[in-house]
């Protein structure tokens, strides 16, 4: 079996990243301050990982208010739920060729 290694997106490299379209796959949208306290980061962390998925185009920035109080919401896009699922196969192929060597 051929490893695909050409199909592991660079952009779910780091954990954080993985973890946020992980969320976001599984929910319709969430806001910032939600998806900082369920992966534990900061909000400079957080705010640099979102920056990076939204100018792969694999995230939507909502912007809003809640009364006076701005609210941030973040959803997948199409592009970024296929990137994911495609790198998630790429990484299930990886996980059973190496099973397959022992």
């Amino acid at each position: 079996m051929k490893v695909p290694f050409d199909k592991l997106d660079k952009a779910f490299e780091n954990r954080v990243r993985l973890q946020i379209m992980s969320v976001l796959v599984a929910n319709q949208r969430y806001d910032f301050n939600s998806l900082k306290e369920l992966l534990d980061v900061t909000d400079g962390n957080l705010a640099s990982h979102l920056k990076a998925l939204e100018k792969e185009e694999y995230i939507l920035v909502n912007k809003s208010f809640l009364g006076r109080k701005p609210n941030t919401n973040y959803e997948a896009t199409a592009a970024g739920k296929q990137a994911f699922k495609s790198h998630l196969d790429a990484l299930e192929k990886l996980i059973l060729a190496q099973q397959n060597i022992k």
